[in-house]
């Protein structure tokens, strides 16, 4: 199957999925669920490129792997976020609605749409590896992937640091400057910011992964 055949079917799947979902959060009335949608719509992405991809197996097995850990990490986590939460909805929705009062409907669905392709767009480093033919792992590949692996254990140090701050109550409007925290002020973002940056070390041992 070509690359481009493999990434029309990707948009196409998580096209159909993500308009599925935008009537789900309708009936709920709650669009923040989308990006919990989008945390775990990668794994769908990474699965069908491992499945469908022509590259060495380890190859595809290893980026498969590496997508739906950090995928589940993060969806579940927001989930949990989410639901908590529900049936108030984060702000940045509140906002859109307002926003976007006059035509809300239509627009918040061209926003799922949106959010599918996006998926497919980030997903890049996942194809370009499923398609390396080559039968040995590239000295990158295994550079991203120990980045990777400091990265995930950094972001779940940090957010973990963050839950046990804000269960005390002594500390109830205090900003948290513990552990990871004392030394940025954002030290999960700066960790899933490099995650992806690990994925793209991997993608760069692959042919086009200039991409």
């Amino acid at each position: 199957m070509s690359p481009l055949l493999l990434i029309v079917l990707a948009c196409l799947g998580l096209g159909l999925l993500f308009a599925g979902l935008y009537f789900v959060c309708r009936r709920l009335d709650n669009y923040g669920f989308v990006d919990v949608a989008w945390s775990y719509a990668f794994i769908l992405l990474a699965g069908w490129y491992a499945l469908a991809g022509t590259g060495w197996l380890p190859r595809r097995g290893l980026i498969a792997t590496l997508a739906v850990v950090w995928s589940l990490r993060l969806g579940t986590h927001l989930l949990k976020r989410v639901a908590a939460h529900h049936p108030v909805e984060d702000g940045r929705y509140v906002q859109l609605r307002k926003d976007w009062a006059g035509n809300f409907g239509p627009k918040m669905a061209g926003f799922f749409q949106m959010q599918a392709f996006s998926v497919v767009l980030l997903g890049l480093p996942f194809l370009l590896p499923a398609l390396n033919p080559s039968a040995a792992f590239h000295p990158l590949e295994l550079i991203g992937a120990g980045l990777w692996l400091a990265a995930i254990v950094g972001e779940t140090v940090a957010d973990a640091q963050l839950a046990a701050f804000k269960r005390d109550p002594a500390n109830r409007g205090r900003v948290c400057s513990v552990g990871l925290w004392s030394l940025s002020r954002h030290p999960n973002y700066f960790f899933e910011w490099l995650v992806w940056v690990a994925f793209l070390v991997i993608a760069l041992g692959s042919p086009w992964g200039w991409l």
